[in-house]
């Protein structure tokens, strides 16, 4: 009988002692940092998911995890492990969803993740893309933009939108989606509201600020820096419903995207303001990492986007759009 030494055996030794549902319970406990939580969406028993992450942490002979109280988090092994788990789980539910083709059904699931104002606009072209796939599971995450190129790392969705070009460190496939400028705010009855605001000026004024991480934020920082001021801070808000209703209450400018303002009324407690230097033409950007094998849903979602995605995005005033 043929005999297999350690050394050559190595490469499928996980294949012989992890299994499938190993991984998606890693890839659960991984993403949620709970065993709690990861054997509620799993239907399974806490002890059941404490099992069998320890059996997988023995066959792979490292830890993947470390317990601080009632925290948990991952090791670096275990980041590594938990990317390729939903790696092998994403390329299951391609040939899962490719299976349904054959069968002439369409379903699977759909992970999209967007920085804070892509908000606007974004449930309404998922469901808009929803009503041609009524059986598919969508998960849609919203987050500033630090905590984004985190779960880009982390391998968490199968496509995110971002207003600004990530970090060149991070491999990734970056299509420029659509405009996203960013203007001046303040209260409709505000002293600036009509006139031509110079930058030097506007320093002068109390803003209210988004929280560090977020990419409006270092994009206003960056136009004033390049004039040599600086932002007289007033208040941090950590989103733009919190921004806009200080606005209306006059506590000071602000600075968003104007995709934030689509369903404010003209005429109503909110001005943009004429300012040197914006707005800040940014753009939207579709990323996704270099070399990831997309879903057959993420990549008709892709095309939805890059063929109609602008058709569900206002700019100007207050009204109703496309409902092609």
């Amino acid at each position: 009988m043929e005999k297999h030494t350690p050394e050559a055996s190595h490469g499928q030794f996980l294949i012989r002692h992890a299994s499938l549902r190993q991984i998606q319970i890693f890839e659960a406990v991984a993403r949620h940092l709970s065993f709690t939580k990861a054997a509620n969406e799993l239907y399974l028993t806490q002890p059941t998911i404490s099992a069998q992450v320890k059996s997988l942490s023995e066959s792979i002979g490292l830890p993947l995890y470390e317990q601080v109280g009632r925290n948990i988090f991952l090791t670096e092994v275990g980041e590594h492990v938990a990317c390729t788990c939903r790696d092998i789980i994403d390329r299951l539910s391609n040939l899962e969803i490719l299976l349904d083709d054959f069968r002439g059904m369409t379903r699977g699931r759909l992970r999209v993740a967007v920085v804070s104002t892509a908000k606007y606009f974004m449930p309404i072209a998922l469901g808009k893309f929803a009503k041609k796939h009524p059986n598919i599971d969508l998960s849609l995450k919203v987050a500033n933009r630090e905590k984004m190129l985190k779960r880009i790392h982390q391998n968490l969705d199968d496509l995110y939108i971002l207003g600004q070009v990530p970090p060149s460190h991070l491999d990734l496939e970056v299509i420029p989606f659509a405009p996203n400028p960013l203007v001046v705010i303040a209260n409709s009855e505000h002293e600036l509201v009509g006139q031509k605001v110079s930058l030097k000026k506007l320093a002068k004024q109390p803003f209210l600020m988004r929280e560090e991480g977020s990419g409006i934020r270092s994009a206003v920082e960056d136009v004033f820096s390049e004039k040599g001021l600086k932002v007289n801070e007033r208040m941090t808000l950590e989103t733009n419903e919190a921004i806009k209703h200080c606005v209306v209450g006059d506590l000071g400018v602000a600075v968003v995207s104007r995709h934030a303002l689509y369903l404010e009324d003209m005429h109503g407690p909110i001005a943009e303001l004429d300012v040197e230097g914006f707005p800040i033409n940014k753009q939207w950007n579709i990323v996704y990492p270099k070399g990831k094998e997309l879903s057959l849903l993420a990549k008709e979602f892709l095309s939805f986007l890059q063929e109609r995605g602008n058709k569900y995005i206002q700019l100007e005033g207050k009204g109703s759009v496309e409902s092609a």
